[in-house]
C-alpha cells in the first residue's frame, strides 16, 4: 500500500478517484463539443463529474454534408477550446484513454471504426445509430462478445422524461419525432427515427412481434405489436418537427409534448456510470431488437404496409 493510500486509511479520509480519460473516434456531430463542455468544465451549468474528454480522432466523411461541413470546426473546437489531443488513427488513441465514445455522425462508418476500437481493449460507448444496417449492428455485438469489449448505445431521449411514463398499467402508446433521410442510409429510420424507436422502447422494452408501416414524403407512421398485445406507434415528421407522447394507462391517458426533448445531461451520466462500471444501461440485445424493428419497417414500407414479423436478433 501506498504512502498516501495508508494516511488516508488511518485518519479515514474518503479518496476521490481520477478522472477517467476518454477520447473521441469522429469529430462531426454537435455532440462531441456538447459532452466535452459537460465533462471538461468544471463551472458549465450541468457538469458531469467523473471523467474527461483528453483526445480525439477526426474520421469524418466526404459523401454526406452533414459530415463533410463539420468535422474540421469541431476538430478546431475541441483542440483549441478544450485542450483535446487530436491523433492520427484510432490506434493512437488507446494508449491515452480508459474509454472511448464513436460520436461519427455516420452509421456506416461504425463497423469499421469499432473494430479498430476494440483493439483499445476499452469499454466504448457507441452514438446513435449503432449502425445502419441490422447486418452491421449485429456485427458489432459478436465481435464485441467475442473480444469481450463491454458497450451500449442510445439517443439522449431514452433518459428523457419518457423514461417517467413508463407504467405497468400501459396498454399502449404513440411517440413522435423529427424523421429526416439520409440517402446513404439503407435503413432509413436508423439516420435519425432512432430517437424515436428509442423512446417507444423506452416504453415498452423489448418483446415485438410484428410491425407495419406506412410512409409518405413529409412523414412516416410505423405501429409495432408486442407479444402481450400492446400496440406502440411512432409518427415521424420531415424534415424536422418535436418530440412528444401520448400513454395510454387502464384508466386514463398521460400527455407529454413539451418536456421530451434532446438533453445531453441525463446520457453523459449514463455513459460516465458505464465507464466506470462497464456495465450497459440499456440491454445489447433491446438496442439490437431496436434494429431488427427498423429492419422489419423497411420491408412492412417495400410491401405496400404490410405487417411484417420482427426477427429476433440473437448473439
Amino acid at each position: 500500500m501506498s504512502l498516501r493510500l495508508l494516511a488516508a486509511f488511518l485518519v479515514g479520509i474518503p479518496l476521490i478517484a481520477a478522472d477517467l480519460r476518454l477520447g473521441i473516434i469522429g469529430t462531426d456531430t454537435s455532440h462531441v463539443i456538447a459532452f466535452t463542455q459537460a465533462l471538461n468544465d468544471p463551472n458549465a451549468k450541468d457538469h458531469v463529474p467523473g471523467a474527461r474528454v483528453v483526445a480525439a480522432f477526426k474520421g469524418g466523411s466526404a459523401d454526406i454534408e452533414e459530415s463533410a461541413s463539420r468535422v474540421e470546426q469541431y476538430a478546431s473546437e475541441l483542440k483549441d477550446k478544450w485542450g483535446v489531443r487530436l491523433v492520427g488513427s484510432i490506434q493512437d488513441l488507446c494508449p491515452v484513454v480508459d474509454g472511448l465514445l464513436l460520436e461519427s455522425v455516420d452509421g456506416r462508418k461504425h463497423l469499421t471504426q469499432f473494430q479498430e476500437a476494440i483493439h483499445c481493449e476499452k469499454p466504448v460507448f457507441i452514438d446513435k445509430p449503432l449502425a445502419s444496417t441490422l447486418e452491421d449492428a449485429l456485427h458489432i455485438a459478436r465481435i464485441a462478445q467475442q473480444a469481450k469489449i463491454p458497450w451500449f448505445s442510445a439517443s439522449a431521449l431514452r433518459f428523457s422524461p419518457i423514461q417517467e411514463m413508463r407504467s405497468q398499467d400501459m396498454t399502449g402508446a404513440i411517440v413522435w419525432s423529427p424523421g429526416p433521410l439520409e440517402p446513404h442510409h439503407a435503413l432509413d429510420l436508423s439516420w435519425y427515427g432512432i430517437h424515436g424507436v428509442e423512446m417507444l422502447y423506452t416504453l415498452f422494452g423489448a418483446g415485438c412481434e410484428a410491425v407495419s408501416r406506412i410512409s409518405t414524403p413529409d412523414s412516416d407512421v410505423v405501429t409495432g405489436r408486442w407479444e402481450d398485445g400492446r400496440l406502440g406507434t411512432l409518427h415521424t415528421q420531415r424534415p424536422y418537427g418535436t418530440y412528444g407522447a401520448v400513454v395510454f394507462l387502464k384508466n386514463r391517458t398521460i400527455v407529454a409534448n413539451t418536456s421530451i426533448k434532446p438533453n445531453y445531461t441525463p446520457l453523459i451520466k449514463q455513459i460516465v456510470a458505464f465507464m466506470q462500471s462497464k456495465i450497459p444501461p440499456v440491454p445489447n440485445l433491446e438496442t439490437l431488437e431496436e434494429f431488427a424493428f427498423m429492419e422489419a419497417a423497411q420491408r412492412s414500407l417495400e410491401q405496400g404496409g404490410r405487417a411484417v414479423e420482427v426477427h429476433k436478433p440473437a448473439l
